[in-house]
């Protein structure tokens, strides 16, 4: 009998674009913290052990997208947020940044996709709850995005927030 299914993932079996968020998500918390430029990050991030192993087209238009769309990408996360953006976690600040990009940019990447990697990546990187907290600001804005791929969706509604 093969329970191989039923096992976590292992770091070997992650993909490439898996991969290529988490090493965009660590290049954009330098960003947040550090104030550090798209091109400094980049050069380091490329030089961490296993970024071989990463879509680093996919890293490349995360890293430098979010960079360059922060403001478009603060507007729509505010409104969501329950506090002040600036007391958001760095890393859940920089994991919505990459949940906001790929929900605009990455049609190829259905919605429910984008949800759950940003929750895997809080849920690895971030704070305690933290994932329920992003699960919360990007499901609300999976349904603006892409309504009509939301509304499409079987299954529960794009609305459940942090319950389930």
């Amino acid at each position: 009998m093969n329970t191989s299914s039923q096992k976590p993932r292992k770091a070997s079996d992650k993909s490439a674009r898996t991969r290529a968020r988490e090493f965009a998500l660590q290049a954009l918390y330098q960003h947040i913290v550090g104030g550090n430029e798209a091109g400094a990050i980049d050069a380091f991030t490329r030089d961490l052990n296993g970024f071989h192993k990463a879509d680093s087209v996919h890293y490349d238009a995360l890293l430098h997208g979010c960079i360059a769309q922060t403001d478009e990408a603060d507007a729509l996360i505010a409104p969501l947020l329950d506090r002040p953006l600036a007391e958001i976690s760095p890393i859940e600040h920089a994991v919505m940044w990459v949940g906001v990009y790929e929900l605009r940019h990455c049609p190829d990447v259905p919605w429910r996709v984008v949800l759950n990697e940003c929750i895997e990546l809080a849920k690895s990187f971030g704070g305690t709850d933290g994932h329920k907290y992003v699960n919360g600001v990007l499901h609300p804005l999976a349904a603006r995005l892409r309504p009509a791929e939301v509304a499409a969706s079987p299954g529960r509604e794009a609305s459940t927030g942090g319950r389930g």
